[in-house]
């Protein structure tokens, strides 16, 4: 069963208008090599796979809280993310080389 909550036009996330908008702190500034004002992560690294009918964006960040991972996959012109800590990405990509060999 399709959710049409989370469909975005382009890369324009829609909000759900019981999701609160987050804005930051008037005293942020960015100043201690976080992200600057207006942004809440600085990208630190991006690739971008594309496979058949998907896009993947594969983003490493960095926010006052430290490095994390952002997977988003467009399909059809929807648009779905992920987002872990730094500490979650072995773990993950252990996970995924298991699948991969159980694939072959």
């Amino acid at each position: 069963m399709a959710d049409d909550s989370y469909q975005f036009d382009d890369d324009t996330a829609a909000l759900d208008a019981k999701t609160p908008i987050q804005t930051a702190p008037a005293s942020f500034n960015g100043s201690n090599g976080s992200a600057p004002r207006g942004e809440f992560a600085k990208e630190i690294f991006s690739k971008t796979i594309q496979a058949k009918f998907r896009t993947f964006y594969v983003d490493l960040k960095k926010s006052s809280n430290g490095f994390f991972v952002k997977i988003s996959e467009k399909s059809h012109g929807r648009k779905s993310t992920i987002m872990m800590d730094m500490e979650d990405v072995a773990p993950m990509i252990t996970a995924l080389q298991e699948i991969n060999s159980q694939a072959k």
